[in-house]
């Protein structure tokens, strides 16, 4: 492997916020009921917020010189912290690393703990974009999903988030919910659209392991109801003016800057239990993750990182391609070597395969798939496996 330069890869950060209210039962992210009730009291949220600087100050050198590009708050439920807690946050992190002028910074929020703070205290925090956990506009639905909030307050939550002031609104939804109709889904498509979303993130609901759904799998459309659900959902977007710029992301408005810099194998420090960071040195790509119960992260400051490795050479060609060809855009081809350090003629036989079956475009300035390529990616990326 070539000598790396982290000073030339972009650099964002993810903070990731472990409580929920309740635990939805197809989720398998990172989440924990909040301790005691509700509400996250003050004691926790301020004894977290301060180990979250602790942790950040041990990555500063990962830095390598680099301003953040981008910051995303996951969860969990990111919007259980007071906007007050963020500000506080945002100051002291900032005191040890440069953040750039034009820092995109993303919450993601549920309809159902929104209360909490009103929009505009988050705006003022330093938060630019929302990401708001819909998920579907269906109240039915929500109750099987699990989600605390009603259709009511999805469409309230967009309307405060626009009126806030916010420019910029991500909506999650999902389709292919327990027995959801094409008609259903469409329906959720129109409302997120009619009410202002500036951002689309739109997945299909996946029986995960370790859900409670996955213990008692909930009925699924049927395969062809799922299909047309995909074709006519794409087909309304489009002709809502939305942009698909990666596989489940939809854009009226510029894309997200985070999720870019994930997609095209840029760097992220991780703050939080649980949370998964990715890290450049010269000599190799590194990958870490910090523990994942919240009471263990807060039980020793600051929180150990744990499973910090190189990512082997042989591996580097399969990570980089499974994010780049998610974009339908591709990467420039140039990515290949600066972000993993190898000659991208180390890929050649199966570039070469995918060329043969018109499955990646020959477009010699970037690494892209042909539209077949991209209806059959898992197919592409099993050739860099």
């Amino acid at each position: 492997m070539s000598d790396l330069v982290p000073q030339s890869i972009p650099l964002s950060l993810y903070i990731h916020m472990p409580w929920c209210v309740r635990k939805c039962p197809y989720c398998d992210f990172n989440s924990h009921t909040v301790p005691g009730g509700q509400q996250l009291s003050l004691e926790l949220e301020k004894e977290y917020l301060h180990a979250l600087v602790e942790d950040f100050k041990t990555q500063i050198n990962f830095a390598q010189d680099r301003e953040i590009t981008s910051v995303f708050i996951g969860g969990g439920t990111p919007s259980l912290i007071s906007a007050e807690g963020y500000q506080w946050l945002f100051a002291q992190l900032k005191q040890h690393l440069n953040f750039s002028n034009n820092c995109e910074i993303t919450l993601e929020a549920n309809p159902g703990t929104l209360e909490h703070e009103p929009f505009e205290a988050y705006l003022k925090a330093g938060i630019n974009r929302l990401s708001i956990g819909v998920q579907t506009f269906n109240t039915a639905h929500l109750t099987k999903l699990g989600r605390i909030h009603s259709a009511d307050n999805a469409v309230n939550a967009i309307q405060q988030a626009k009126k806030a002031g916010f420019k910029r609104v991500n909506v999650d939804l999902m389709h292919g919910l327990p027995e959801q109709t094409l008609e259903q889904a469409l329906y959720d498509l129109k409302m997120a659209v009619d009410h202002g979303a500036t951002h689309i993130s739109w997945y299909q609901l996946t029986i995960e392991p370790n859900t409670v759904f996955f213990r008692t799998q909930p009925i699924l459309p049927s395969e062809n109801i799922l299909s047309d659900i995909q074709e006519e959902g794409e087909k309304y977007l489009i002709e809502s003016g939305f942009t698909n710029y990666e596989v489940s992301a939809w854009r009226k408005e510029k894309p997200s800057l985070h999720n870019l810099n994930y997609w095209q194998f840029g760097d992220y420090l991780a703050i939080g239990a649980g949370a998964h960071g990715k890290v450049t040195q010269e000599d190799g790509v590194y990958r870490f993750q910090k523990t994942r119960l919240p009471k263990d992260y807060l039980e020793k400051t600051p929180a150990p990182m744990i499973n910090f490795e190189k990512v082997v050479s042989d591996d580097l060609p399969f990570e980089f391609m499974m994010n780049a060809l998610r974009l339908k855009e591709g990467v420039p081809a140039d990515y290949y070597k600066q972000r993993t350090g190898l000659e991208l003629t180390t890929a050649n036989d199966s570039l070469q395969q995918l060329y043969n079956q018109g499955l990646l475009s020959k477009e010699s300035e970037r690494i892209v798939c042909t539209d077949r390529g991209y209806r059959f990616l898992n197919a592409v990326l099993e050739e860099f496996l």
